[in-house]
């Protein structure tokens, strides 16, 4: 069995964000950038059923120039047994889709595994994508996933409750919280070994870009905070309904 798991090379969340050419581009100087969250989590519970099941090859795939190829490494350090570079800028989450869509056509894979959302742009619109473009199901948000023979039982997150699904491959599936409990950190002996596994690299297909960047904004300065004493109501409340206007 071959699943494709979808690698995010975001920045970490301690960096400071900062924009060039008036706003209308990410600024990547002094950015340290990892494998996104979710995918981590995507990663972690792979792993997990493969040491139950046993015949599962993990193939890590990212659209992106050589300089994401550390990211792809590290979730080879962590587990995963080959990767994918499609030699590409990401510009939107339709080409992105496309690139990986035909990447699993041509690969013989059962099913693909993305991460929620991307932790930079948050677009929540690449997984989807790929199915809709392989007229395969989509399961969204996934908090849960088991392979039992030739299926697979997945819960998912739904408006006011969760949703249990058993289906067949292919499918995608979009990790959310609670795939998996917690991350795998790569150990020293998965490091060394990293350098040693397959990471192909691929050229794009041909995909019109369809949209397009006016400009980015940094979020509103928070105000700085104001501390009441405990026993003063009064003026906590003062404070609620004249300056806040929250009441």
């Amino acid at each position: 069995m071959k699943v494709l798991l979808c690698i995010g090379h975001v920045p970490d969340t301690t960096s400071k964000i900062r924009f060039t050419e008036n706003d209308t581009v990410f600024d990547t100087k002094d950015i340290q950038y990892i494998v996104g969250p979710y995918e981590e989590l995507a990663l972690t519970r792979l792993l997990e059923i493969k040491e139950q099941i046993g015949d599962l090859n993990i193939t890590a795939i990212n659209v992106g120039p050589q300089d994401t190829e550390p990211t792809i490494r590290k979730a080879l350090a962590v587990g995963a047994d080959d990767a994918i570079r499609v030699n590409a800028e990401a510009t939107d989450a339709l080409f992105v889709a496309k690139q990986i869509a035909e990447v699993f056509k041509n690969g013989d894979y059962d099913f693909i595994v993305t991460g929620r959302e991307s932790i930079d742009f948050n677009g929540a619109q690449v997984g989807e994508m790929i199915a809709e473009l392989l007229d395969i199901p989509s399961i969204s948000s996934t908090t849960k996933i088991e392979i039992d023979g030739k299926t697979a039982k997945l819960n998912r997150e739904i408006d006011g409750g969760k949703e249990a699904l058993e289906l067949e491959f292919p499918f995608v599936s979009t990790a959310g919280k609670g795939f998996a409990l917690e991350p795998r950190i790569p150990s020293m002996r998965g490091i060394m070994q990293a350098r040693k596994k397959p990471l192909q690299v691929i050229e794009p297909i041909s995909q019109e870009v369809k949209t397009k960047t006016n400009k980015f904004y940094l979020p509103e300065s928070k105000a700085a905070c104001k501390f009441v004493d405990a026993e003063d109501v009064d003026e906590l409340v003062r404070l609620l309904h004249e300056e806040a206007k929250v009441i």
